[in-house]
């Protein structure tokens, strides 16, 4: 493998790129006419422009991607997180054109692309799913009498769903029929599949995920958990390794049943199995994600391992070299998905020019990045600038590291999710691990974070003004 194009943008593009460099591969960058000056097109040994800024005219052209790699003698194509990641379609098409595909069989993403095709895949491994139904329904009479049975609270879910699309929460019978029309709807617009399924809703949920890489040798590794359930919107904001609420045991018993889902599928690659973890500490099968995670810094931090590297050596057709008990989690990583996003105006994207646009530095901290000062924001795509990780021996370490790496992140000219993280950071819930998916609705509100800020600047006024008249009472005598 010599040549490695990256059908994605930003961070992701950098961070595959960084590691496809350290061994000695070169790299294809691709673009759309947006990002034409983006770092991960300057970074890459050779690039080429794939279309106008929309994603469905650049990034999602399954056509124009391949006829890149083919044009530029391409070996092997790694898809990143989002966009085509997790198409089955696209696998095969790299794949039809003798290019090495660095991720899962089209099979396996096509499996468990849909969570009730995934339900019915794990069913015989005996993994503990959340009770509901597992077949698609629109009949609301019938959703009725399955909400009857399972009791509610309940939840509607799309099939073909993802980042909280076509979810909706049902508390009372009354508003099945309303909300269960509003996920089928919102379901079909996003996913072009208006399928839902009914099960429990899981109060006080964690949100726990194992890291997994299998290769065509029949083996199989975890490498431990992510806590990820600091969310917004259902999507995730803040993640950390390891959970703080996970026993030996129970880490155990989750790890195995994340290999037993790979299995399930044929598996090969880095792949991400999700959970819902109860306030008893109960754990249900939720999904899995067929791709490198945006999380996944934390894991390697905490186990010492490359997951591109391992990506890029099991698709080369090479064995996983360690073994289970190899591995050993040392430390605590946090990560910060630095957002252009108003945190104070509902977590609306900031668009905008990055004016200003300094790095953190030091021990410990990490920043997987794609932009530079003076860049503006695209409209067009996912409004992450960054990722910020922070790794310590201890969780407080890896905390206050946290802290200060945010301080020390200068952005002027877009409105970020840098002071929710310090918000998130500083609460006593999240500091003692006593939190679930529900800390935002729980404890956070525009308002507070508002107050928060004026107490923090009236209390800096009140220090400086207070050594500027410390400085006045010195005697100053001239030098004799």
């Amino acid at each position: 493998m010599k040549k490695i194009l990256v059908a994605n943008r930003g961070e992701i593009a950098i961070r595959v790129m960084r590691t496809a460099q350290k061994m000695g591969i070169k790299t294809v960058a691709v673009y759309s006419t947006a990002d034409r000056d983006a770092p991960h097109v300057k970074f890459a040994d050779e690039a080429a422009c794939l279309g106008e800024p929309q994603s469905n005219k650049s990034y999602l052209v399954i056509s124009k991607i391949i006829e890149v790699a083919k044009k530029l003698h391409v070996d092997a194509i790694h898809p990143g997180y989002g966009f085509l990641s997790e198409n089955a379609e696209f696998a095969e098409e790299v794949e039809k054109n003798n290019i090495i595909f660095i991720g899962p069989k089209s099979k396996a993403i096509r499996v468990m692309g849909s969570k009730l095709a995934a339900k019915e895949a794990v069913k015989k491994y005996d993994i503990p799913m959340v009770p509901g139904i597992d077949e698609a329904i629109t009949d609301v009479k019938k959703a009725k009498t399955i909400a009857k049975e399972i009791g509610f609270p309940i939840l509607i879910k799309a099939s073909a769903g993802g980042g909280g699309k076509g979810m909706r929460i049902v508390e009372k019978e009354k508003d099945l029929e309303s909300q269960m029309n509003r996920a089928i709807s919102e379901a079909t617009s996003a996913f072009g599949d208006g399928s839902v399924f009914i099960e429990k809703y899981v109060k006080s949920p964690r949100h726990i995920e194992i890291q997994v890489m299998a290769d065509s040798h029949g083996n199989i590794l975890h490498f431990f958990e992510r806590e990820c359930s600091i969310q917004r919107r259902h999507q995730k904001v803040i993640e950390e390794a390891p959970s703080s609420v996970l026993s030996p045991e129970l880490r155990k018993k989750m790890g195995e049943a994340a290999i037993k889902v790979a299995k399930a599928c044929d598996y090969l690659g880095a792949g991400t199995v999700e959970f819902l973890l109860d306030a008893d500490h109960n754990f249900y099968f939720l999904e899995m994600n067929t791709r490198l995670q945006v999380e996944h810094p934390v894991s390697e931090l905490i186990s010492g391992v490359d997951l591109v590297e391992l990506q890029i050596r099991v698709a080369r057709g090479e064995a996983l070299e360690m073994k289970q008990e190899d591995l050993k989690i040392k430390g605590h990583a946090l990560e910060l998905r630095v957002y252009a996003e108003d945190p104070l105006n509902d977590f609306l994207p900031s668009i905008g020019t990055l004016e200003t646009y300094k790095l953190p530095t030091g021990i410990g901290v990490r920043v997987d990045n794609g932009f530079e000062e003076g860049m503006a924001v695209p409209i067009y795509y996912d409004p992450m600038l960054s990722k910020l990780i922070t790794y310590a021996e201890t969780r407080e370490e890896a905390i206050q590291k946290m802290l200060k790496a945010i301080s020390d992140y200068t952005i002027r000219g877009v409105q970020t999710t840098l002071p929710f993280g310090k918000f998130v950071c500083e609460h006593d819930a999240f500091r003692t691990g006593n939190f679930d998916t529900h800390f935002v609705k729980d404890h956070y509100s525009p308002e507070v974070l508002k107050a928060k800020t004026h107490e923090e600047a009236r209390i800096a006024a009140i220090i400086a003004l207070k050594k500027y008249r410390e400085d006045q009472k010195i005697l100053r005598t001239p030098r004799q």
